[in-house]
């Protein structure tokens, strides 16, 4: 798949404490790994991520099922895959780098939308605006988690992981879907994602026994500081090549 065995386990790493972060704070894999793959791997880029996420949210579904809130879920997921197909067409026809500003800038939102304070509540409209927005983030950056999780904010943590879980694993199976129907979806990708799913499984793991024994508010400050971080070393790179 074009990757040297060093890079590809050194992405997997990654995807290993995305998959950490997001056990704890309901998404995450894509906003830590996704920088660092579409720089070094832009070739799997998103439907690798896509397809590496897939079991995250079916362990949540199972462990927490009933706390998920299904009115702001099918409001989301409607819009979703209303705009799911515009995601499609930017992978078809926009260049690598424009890939890359389309990542790092998703990553920015996220930060952003996840330290405002501006408050919303899970109702009809914000959950419709995050699901068609994601739409096409989500398609077409593999970062689907961060919009929808603003509208979920003023919910308890676990009802919007809980939440969240549903919206990841359907939005993805779209997102995925639609990558093959327009031929987005090479080879590469699937070894990628599917040569993952140990470092994914790992991370879940580690998460688990310490969910509810982290303090999120300062989790999340660290993992945002290093999201930015990364996010802006994307931006410098396109900029100065």
């Amino acid at each position: 798949m074009g990757l040297s065995g060093t890079t590809f386990v050194l992405l997997g790493l990654l995807v290993c404490a995305g998959a950490f972060v997001q056990r704890i704070a309901g998404f995450g894999l894509a906003v830590v790994a996704a920088p660092f793959v579409v720089t070094f791997a832009p070739q799997v880029m998103p439907a690798a991520l896509l397809l590496v996420v897939l079991p995250l949210p079916v362990v949540e579904i199972l462990r927490n099922g009933r706390d998920i809130l299904w009115r702001p879920f099918g409001w989301a997921i409607g819009f979703r895959a209303l705009t799911m197909p515009l995601g499609v067409w930017v992978v078809a026809h926009a260049s690598g780098d424009a890939i890359s500003l389309g990542v790092a800038f998703m990553v920015l939102v996220a930060v952003a939308g996840s330290l405002t304070r501006v408050r919303v509540r899970a109702g009809a409209v914000t959950s419709s605006v995050a699901g068609a927005l994601t739409g096409v983030s989500a398609t077409a950056a593999s970062i689907g988690g961060p919009l929808f999780s603003l509208a979920l904010q003023e919910e308890p943590p676990q009802r919007a992981r809980s939440t969240l879980a549903p919206f990841f694993l359907v939005g993805s199976l779209l997102s995925l879907t639609g990558l093959v129907v327009g031929g987005q979806l090479p080879r590469d990708a699937w070894t990628a994602g599917l040569g993952w799913l140990p470092f994914m499984a790992v991370g879940a793991l580690l998460a688990q026994p310490l969910r509810h024994r982290i303090d999120q508010a300062r989790f999340k400050r660290v993992v945002f500081a290093l999201a930015t971080t990364s996010a802006l070393g994307v931006i410098a790179r396109v900029a100065l090549t």
